[in-house]
């Protein structure tokens, strides 16, 4: 296998990773999104004023109490690969009404590709 053909696989299977993440936001459901995540992932970003910080299982809990955001439109911006790491950009349309930028370190991990944080920024609603 050459390194661009591993390359362009892992991209797709980091694709894959982020559009696990983004069905659960539309389906409203935290165990649709969860096989995205490293049990060990955070989360980071403010809402408003309050700053979200800490275990990913505070993103699972606000999925599942703000239910689905069929509407969401996600775009995958940007992708970076260097080997067993990658970062990612997100930008999320009409989540409940919000745009969000989602920034996503993920790791190669067992051969699967795993989020292990997402930084996140909610602009100001126009």
């Amino acid at each position: 296998m050459t390194y661009a053909t591993s390359q362009s696989g892992d991209r797709e299977a980091i694709v894959h990773t982020l559009n696990t993440y983004i069905s659960g936001g539309i389906s409203g459901k935290s165990s649709d999104m969860r096989p995205a995540f490293h049990d060990g992932a955070t989360i980071h970003g403010y809402l408003g004023p309050d700053l979200i910080a800490g275990p990913i299982e505070g993103l699972f809990g606000w999925i599942d109490e703000n239910g689905p955001a069929t509407e969401l439109k996600a775009d995958i911006s940007a992708v970076d690969i260097c080997e067993t790491i990658a970062t990612a950009r997100v930008e999320c349309h009409n989540w409940g009404g919000h745009r969000f930028t989602d920034m996503f370190t993920l790791l190669k991990a067992d051969g699967e590709w795993k989020i292990v944080s997402k930084v996140f920024y909610l602009h100001p609603e126009e």
